[in-house]
């Protein structure tokens, strides 16, 4: 059995280096043709996890005379709007055919006479002697098949591990096994927004665990209803949760903490209170729940309007005593703080990149200081990263 393990590791090395150099390829060229047997199961691999898929067929073209007079007799949409929705409706691939794995037949060199390739074969070497053919040419880049890397999957894998990640520091003494078996058992995407796991896998999960294997389906069951997982309405024993809950809340902590490092601990308590509102609130009422002197909720509230994070109006009262009407003045976080926050953003990491790159110069010349300006650029680079991961939050969570 020892044996027989042994021999297991090194195919499964060969195995994961095969699919990474795979991988490799996609990132760097685009697109590519896989034809050698001894990659097609790894390929395929790659293809039934969703990490690869079929390029979308070669856009058509559509002769505008001849699709004006196929529809002069009756009336027509915009001639723009008519060719981008034929040419989207021509490319667009279905789930089947974007994800279709490789069959052997198209990889066995003994039938290659009988495969719909075989064809292709010919043209080629024929398009190889007669050099310029422009009808091999389109036959051949007609039944080519191209592939490429499918983001979308590796986007959802990187949200999926950033709410994984981001909730462990909040998770209750004994959770944190739950909460990753709960990641691990999830084999099911129907949508980039939510995480599904059968209640059999996360236990099969757990009892890899150190713990796991004392744990009840009750008490799992409510660790999970705890940590906003849900039984899924289509499947009563899988859990499903809600990954926007998670990014939202996420992207409120980023603008809040910047609040809190430019304004200070008022500023973040104030603001806070007003995203949480989601809409108007009197003056008296941000006194009254931030327990604040009033001086300084009025100046907090004057120099985050002067920057432009929240909104202010003046409502009119004609219930006060005396003959003047009174007034009152509300706040609301405005509608564009995020787009403010992204900016800032973008702009703070353009200032990084060129300090970055100014430094590489220094190097390449030459300098007495040189570990000190390696040392100062590992740092940019660092917060560099941190700012790109705050941009994938907000653009592509």
């Amino acid at each position: 059995m020892r044996r027989g393990g042994e021999q297991e590791q090194p195919a499964r090395s060969r195995a994961r280096a095969c699919s990474e150099a795979l991988l490799e390829g996609l990132l760097q060229n685009g697109s590519i043709t896989p034809a050698r047997e001894e990659i097609r199961m790894n390929f395929n691999k790659l293809v039934f996890a969703h990490y690869v898929e079929r390029c979308p067929k070669p856009e058509p073209f559509f002769d505008p005379l001849v699709d004006e007079q196929s529809t002069s007799s009756r009336k027509r949409a915009p001639k723009w709007l008519s060719t981008k929705s034929k040419t989207l409706m021509l490319r667009t691939l279905s789930d089947a055919e974007r994800f279709s794995e490789i069959p052997y037949i198209m990889e066995d060199a003994s039938n290659a006479n009988d495969s719909p390739l075989s064809s292709i074969s010919g043209a080629k070497r024929k398009h190889n002697a007669l050099e310029g053919d422009a009808e091999l040419d389109s036959t051949i880049a007609e039944n080519e098949v191209l592939w490429r890397a499918n983001f979308e999957k590796f986007t959802f894998c990187l949200k999926k591990k950033f709410c994984a990640d981001r909730k462990k520091p909040k998770l209750k003494v004994g959770t944190h096994p739950i909460w990753e078996a709960f990641f691990e058992a999830s084999l099911i995407e129907r949508d980039s927004n939510s995480v599904t796991s059968p209640i059999n896998g996360i236990m099969e999960r757990l009892g890899q665990k150190e713990g796991g294997t004392s744990m009840t389906l009750d008490h799992i069951t409510r660790v999970l209803e705890e940590l906003n997982c849900s039984p899924s309405s289509e499947d009563p024993d899988s859990f499903i949760l809600d990954l926007s809950r998670i990014v939202e809340a996420s992207r409120n902590e980023e603008i809040e903490s910047l609040v809190r490092k430019k304004y200070g601990q008022e500023a973040f308590t104030i603001f806070r209170l007003l995203v949480r509102e989601r809409g108007p609130v009197e003056t008296d009422k941000i006194i009254d729940t931030t327990i604040l002197d009033k001086q300084i909720v009025h100046g907090t509230l004057y120099k985050l309007w002067k920057d432009d994070y929240i909104d202010t109006e003046r409502i009119l009262s004609g219930t006060g005593t005396g003959t003047g009407n009174t007034q009152y003045f509300v706040w609301r976080v405005k509608n564009t703080f995020r787009e403010q926050f992204i900016d800032n953003l973008c702009h703070a990491a353009l200032n990084l990149r060129q300090m970055v790159n100014y430094i590489a110069e220094l190097l390449l010349e030459g300098s007495k200081d040189d570990t000190k300006l390696r040392n100062r650029k590992n740092i940019l680079i660092l917060a560099l990263t941190r700012h790109d991961d705050s941009l994938m939050l907000f653009q592509d969570f």
